[in-house]
């Protein structure tokens, strides 16, 4: 897709220059026009659910970063001042910043959530640290939530939102490890290893296609693999939560596992890139990069040498884990996953501007965050 490249030139006024393989046009705009087209993207308002959340919250500051105004929703407004705190220290002014109470299942709160936004960025989702015996647990909320929050967007004539899936909505498929995954892929509910969480992300996200296709919204989604980086504070929630095990030396020996990787903040930011140049109808798949648990142990152990001791650095016979999967219901759960790499094409994103950081990076500054809060003790 190409973009417009824009030159603008200051004498007496703005000169801006469009240009494309389609068009040569030129216009110009006086500087007191160009401060109301700046101030008008200044004051667009989106609302950011899940605001409290490992994303959600970095959303908030990206989105604060770059002008906009946020309207954050939270499950328990006694949180409120501690998550204020929490962004004050990375964005200097809270003004364009509100946040308020509401639940994924509750449909009232939300009429009154969208109120005067101008975009909806739903992120708010059950993430569990351990699989439910029940998928419903997940299902329900995750489901009823995107539901929700598309029909208060629809009654409110909010024509875009983005939505905050995950791959695990795309590659529980059978291809999955032999083909590159592609926003035109999908998980299958049937597959046998899809698990609850997988389940929950891909019945959401095919509803909201669903609900879309029958309304005047312009839907986008986010598909990101692993997301790490630097957690703002010590309840990181689960995304964090391999680095946490890796970290407090719980597993002597590893499983031949792979994941693709992508940073928190640039997850953050494509998030406002889908709402300001993304196409109406895509899946933008987020990843870059592999790494297995073992790369991701030696990464620590070179560059945070008091680790050191703490961290595997072996990895266990896949055999092993088939047998030991037969007895114990969670590691059975990642048997299939196993020696394989999936690899997913996140073209799409790269042409919206897109530029994420080095995956090491991410593995480090998650890290980092959770000796800094304290998660981690080191000596």
């Amino acid at each position: 897709m190409m973009y417009p490249r824009f030159s603008c030139k200051l004498s007496g006024l703005f000169l801006l220059r469009i240009a494309d393989k389609q068009t040569q046009r030129a216009c110009s705009i006086t500087y007191n026009e160009a401060i109301e087209i700046s101030d008008a993207k200044m004051t667009k308002k989106i609302l950011v659910t899940g605001a409290s959340g490992f994303i959600g919250s970095h959303t908030v500051i990206d989105l604060l970063k770059n002008g906009y105004e946020v309207r954050g929703t939270i499950r328990d407004l006694s949180r409120a001042a501690g998550l204020e705190k929490l962004f004050r220290a990375e964005v200097r002014h809270l003004d364009n910043l509100t946040l308020v109470e509401a639940n994924l299942t509750d449909v009232d709160c939300w009429k009154k959530a969208v109120e005067g936004c101008d975009g909806v960025f739903h992120l708010a989702s059950p993430v569990p640290i351990e699989q439910p015996e029940d998928p419903d647990e997940l299902i329900i909320p995750a489901r009823e939530g995107v539901l929700n929050v598309l029909k208060a967007a629809a009654d409110a004539n909010i024509k875009r939102v983005v939505l905050t899936s995950s791959v695990a909505a795309v590659s529980a498929n059978p291809g999955a490890g032999e083909t590159v995954q592609s926003e035109a892929d999908w998980s299958d509910p049937q597959f046998p290893t899809i698990n609850a969480y997988g389940l929950s992300k891909t019945l959401a996200e095919r509803a909201a296609w669903d609900f879309t296709a029958t309304h005047d919204i312009e839907l986008i989604t986010i598909n990101p693999a692993m997301v790490l980086g630097p957690a703002l504070e010590p309840d990181y929630g689960s995304s964090l939560e391999a680095l946490a095990l890796l970290m407090g030396g719980r597993y002597p020996l590893l499983p031949k596992l792979s994941m693709g990787i992508v940073d928190v903040r640039d997850v953050a930011t494509l998030h406002r890139l889908a709402f300001e140049r993304g196409n109406s109808g895509s899946r933008l798949l987020c990843s870059h990069g592999h790494m297995s648990l073992l790369d991701i142990a030696t990464l620590l152990g070179k560059e945070i040498p008091t680790l050191a001791r703490k961290l595997p650095r072996y990895e266990l016979p896949s055999f092993i884990f088939r047998i030991l999967g037969k007895f114990n219901p969670v590691i059975e759960t990642i048997v299939p996953d196993l020696n394989k790499i999936v690899e997913y094409d996140c073209a799409p994103a790269f042409d919206l501007g897109w530029q994420p950081r080095p995956i090491e990076e991410a593995v480090l500054f998650g890290a980092r965050s959770l000796i800094e809060h304290g998660v981690i003790k080191i000596s």
